[in-house]
């Protein structure tokens, strides 16, 4: 009996149904051609090295949630096919073996993806296959949005302007109705087991499930949620990590278990139904174009994980204190404000973004630690840790990078936390061994009386630490650094 033709579909950090354009053409041409569709899942060397802790974890639930829906569509068994391996070797086994006519998959920005696209897609075709890609995943493909003389933006603002120039972004697609899946199957193809994505020696990320729900109905769960409850309030109180104010949406679009036209319409439509609340809506989607800029950088860099975009930081006198890198990564700095954010990141895979950028600030300027030994942290501990976002903002907290705040722009921790987190409340949540410190003191605790510290049952140095470096000397070091880089480039 002769196989019906296969479209197959190959996803990456497109985990959805709705929305997703490469999935949409695959099942039009199935349905075009008495065919039928193959969703694969590869996890390949490009893919892996994109992954750390937690990440993985949050993959690894993504994965099953998109099998299942799949299954769910197609009214069959195993609706998502799993390989691990080189991308090119195993898409050139299947379509040896089965028979495969067109392979459609959603478009990827940074670099090592890239070039794995380019040469599979010249491989297939070679094959006498046919190659689709999409623009599914941004609002604004990189190379779209040029200056006025035709290079690619280096700064934020010039660049959300010129996008706001193109049309308005495409109403999103609808899920499809249905899908006819291959049901035969297929050597080398393996479990989720397989893939080895748990926490392991033990479930360290027990915290996560308590804040998220990866996958598709979660992504949408928590859009429908911010926009209900907490849209509102953003634009006055999003930098208070205090309140729960921001979307936390940032894993979904990760994974594209959401799509960026499903949260630019969806903001769209509140501030049309709610008139007077456009400023809250426009300063929301202003940070979807944070995430168009990062990879607008991302796309046109040599590499951002490691290189800074401004080439007199390679000259910058980095010191090397392992002591002061694990006191940072373990919430021991003896800073509240920054002890706090750094236990959330661990217990839950998250930190709110004004707190990110004060604990960045500190271990860049104040301790002199490279950018790139923070980004290796978040990329390991964040469950929304990707290739753009992640490098871009580090860079942009060392002052190398594309549209950052000058170096010499040094967070000041105690008056970061004054102001937005005025009551001490998110340091209370986190760091309870300052519980009962006064509102006074409680982001500066060194400067509590004896009776104080020992009312609120707090010994500096054993109960909490004492700062690892004094806010005065660390910022002059941290300047004085800033010129010996200058000099040394002059």
């Amino acid at each position: 009996m002769t196989e019906r033709p296969i479209a197959l579909m190959w996803f990456r950090n497109d985990l959805r149904l709705s929305d997703n354009p490469a999935l949409l053409a695959a099942i039009k041409w199935a349905d075009q051609n008495d065919g039928v569709v193959l969703p694969v899942f590869i996890l390949d060397p490009v893919i892996s090295a994109q992954l750390g802790g937690a990440t993985k974890w949050w993959l690894e639930k993504s994965l099953s949630a998109l099998d299942t829906s799949l299954s769910k569509l197609g009214n069959a068994q195993g609706g998502l096919r799993l390989f691990t391996g080189d991308a090119g070797p195993i898409l050139e086994n299947i379509a040896d073996a089965k028979p495969i006519k067109s392979v459609f998959w959603n478009r990827l920005y940074d670099k090592p993806s890239t070039a794995r696209d380019t040469e599979i897609k010249a491989t297939l075709q070679d094959h006498g296959l046919t190659c689709e890609s999409f623009k599914a995943n941004l609002l604004f493909e990189p190379w779209e949005v040029k200056t006025g003389g035709g290079t690619d933006f280096k700064v934020y603002s010039p660049f959300w302007r010129a996008c706001k120039k193109f049309p308005p972004p495409r109403e999103p697609m609808k899920a499809p109705e249905g899908i006819t899946l291959f049901e035969g199957g297929i050597e080398n193809e393996v479990d989720l087991a397989a893939f080895d994505l748990g926490p392991k020696p033990f479930d360290w990320a027990g915290g996560f499930s308590e804040r998220f729900t990866p996958g598709e109905q979660g992504a949408k769960d928590q859009l429908f949620d911010f926009i209900d409850e907490r849209l509102v309030d953003y634009a006055d109180m999003r930098d208070r990590p205090d309140h729960r104010v921001t979307s936390e949406l940032s894993p979904h679009l990760r994974f594209g278990e959401i799509s960026p036209y499903q949260i630019w319409h969806t903001a769209n439509h509140f501030a049309d139904a709610n008139p007077g609340k456009g400023k809250t809506a426009s300063k929301f989607i202003s940070e979807l174009g944070w995430r168009e800029f990062a990879h607008h950088i991302l796309f046109h860099a040599t590499d951002l994980r490691s290189v800074p975009l401004q080439g007199q930081f390679r000259h910058f006198p980095w010191s090397d204190a392992p002591e002061a890198l694990t006191r940072w990564q373990k919430g021991k700095t003896g800073y509240p404000i920054v002890d706090a954010g750094m236990r959330e990141l661990w217990h839950t895979g998250y930190m709110h973004n004004r707190v990110r950028m004060i604990v960045g600030s500190i271990l860049v300027k104040h301790l002199l630690i490279h950018w790139r030994d923070g980004l290796a942290w978040f990329d390991d501990t964040l469950v929304d840790a990707c290739p753009a976002n992640n490098a871009f903002s580090w860079q942009w907290i060392g002052g190398c990078g594309a549209d950052a705040a000058p170096y010499f722009r040094i967070f000041n921790p105690v008056l970061q936390g004054e102001k937005f987190d005025p009551k001490g409340e998110y340091v209370r949540q986190w760091v309870p061994e300052l519980r009962d410190m006064p509102e006074r003191y409680i982001h500066k605790p060194w400067e509590a009386s004896p009776l104080i510290l020992k009312a609120a049952g707090v010994t500096l140095g054993k109960t909490y630490p004492e700062p690892l470096i004094g806010l005065k000397e660390g910022r002059e070091r941290a300047l004085s650094a800033y010129q010996d880089m200058k000099q040394a480039v002059a």
